[in-house]
């Protein structure tokens, strides 16, 4: 039905004759850093794009999320239209992206640089098209998504930013056509062993922090987990100790476990508790002393849950892929719409197009071939979601 409109049919041949623009955007934002927890330089350019694309009452918030609005003739509902700006590289990664034909190689190319730039080119196309929406769209490049960012910035949008004005959201992140509409959640833990240390030889004898943080990682390692719904855990990073002739004062892992489903990841949540607090204690058994303790910091919560294949937004999603010729594929994962899901919020997210190989990774790459289906289909559904 909204293909059948001549602004609109306008619109969706803006988006594909622009695409060469998208690219160029992609990458311009791409070769601007935003390590975790520094997403201020990208902020800062994006909002600066966001006002040359038209957008109204453009602004950087406190917790550091650009948004711009594109006011329909009446405020709701609302949809909010979004990318995420972090990247998982650390401050001073070479984020030059290299071109080879339609291979775009860089750090973030594909996640989520092509989902900030597939949001410009909504913004662009409506614009050029004079697409009149009912709704109203707020156009958001958010912080914190990637790794100990905790949803940080959709969390601050939902709870003080912008509560209450929310009616639908929609991410956009990473490659391919998928609707990801299951929610992935995941807890996040940064365990500390600490002792009082001592010399290797000459206090031997003395319960070992390394030691007891290995008993731990031994037995998480043999969890038995349910294949479905798929459960998930890994200790990404350890450290601790001074020297190799030293007895440790302190041990530290960084712990990732994941599941679509809450009551797994809850009964997950309770064996890794139960098997850092056996560590602790087996470790100081074993030298008849008790010595050791032990800190247990959740440093990053996000939740499970789903919007239903059944619900309208998801329809919209599936009619719009559906009405353009493209395959459709309903998915599960960890993204910025998590949270507005654990809300009730009508939430799905959305891959950006291209094909994307080797995400978080130095060597990531982006094929741009026929690209401008995403672009297409992420410009349709806003409008969709943008009716009453």
């Amino acid at each position: 039905k909204l293909l059948s409109d001549p602004a609109i049919k306008a619109a969706v041949e803006a988006v594909r004759a622009a695409e060469a623009q998208t690219i160029e955007d992609q990458v311009r934002l791409c070769e601007v850093e935003a390590p975790p927890f520094k997403e201020t330089k990208r902020a800062e350019v994006y909002a600066r794009m966001f006002r040359e694309a038209g957008l109204q009452n453009v602004r950087i918030d406190k917790e550091g999320n650009v948004l711009g609005d594109r006011p329909g003739t009446q405020p709701r509902p609302r949809l909010v239209f979004s990318a995420h700006l972090d990247t998982v590289f650390p401050e001073g990664t070479d984020v030059k992206v290299k071109r080879e034909g339609t291979i775009l190689r860089g750090p973030g190319i594909g996640d989520d640089c092509r989902g900030l730039a597939v949001v410009l080119a909504v913004i662009r196309a409506m614009n050029q098209a004079k697409i009149q929406t009912p709704g109203t769209i707020t156009f958001v490049g958010t912080v914190g998504e990637e790794g100990l960012g905790d949803l940080r910035g959709v969390k601050y949008l939902f709870n003080e930013g912008m509560k209450g004005q929310i009616d639908r959201f929609v991410s956009i992140d990473g490659t391919g056509l998928g609707i990801t509409h299951i929610a992935v959640g995941s807890l996040r833990y940064r365990v500390t062993f600490k002792g009082p240390g001592g010399h290797s030889f000459g206090a031997f004898g003395l319960s070992n922090p390394v030691h007891a943080l290995g008993r731990a990682v031994a037995t998480i390692s043999n969890f038995d987990v349910p294949r479905e719904p798929k459960t998930t855990f890994n200790v990404g990073r350890i450290g601790g100790g001074t020297s190799v002739n030293s007895i440790p004062f302190e041990a530290w892992m960084e712990v990732d476990m994941r599941s679509s489903d809450a009551a797994s990841l809850q009964a997950l949540d309770a064996r890794f508790n139960k098997a850092v607090d056996d560590a602790v204690r087996d470790e100081d058994a074993r030298w008849n002393q008790r010595v050791l303790s032990v800190e247990k910091e959740l440093v990053g919560n996000r939740p499970a849950g789903q919007t239903s294949p059944e619900s309208p937004i998801v329809h919209a999603a599936v009619s719009v892929t559906r009405a353009l010729g493209l395959p459709i594929s309903l998915d599960e994962g960890s993204t910025d719409s998590n949270y507005p899901m654990s809300l009730g919020i009508p939430a799905i997210t959305i891959d950006g197009g291209g094909r994307g190989t080797d995400a978080h990774a130095l060597s990531e790459s982006f094929d741009s071939t026929d690209s401008w289906k995403g672009s297409e289909r992420a410009l349709l559904l806003a409008i969709a979601l943008a009716q009453p």
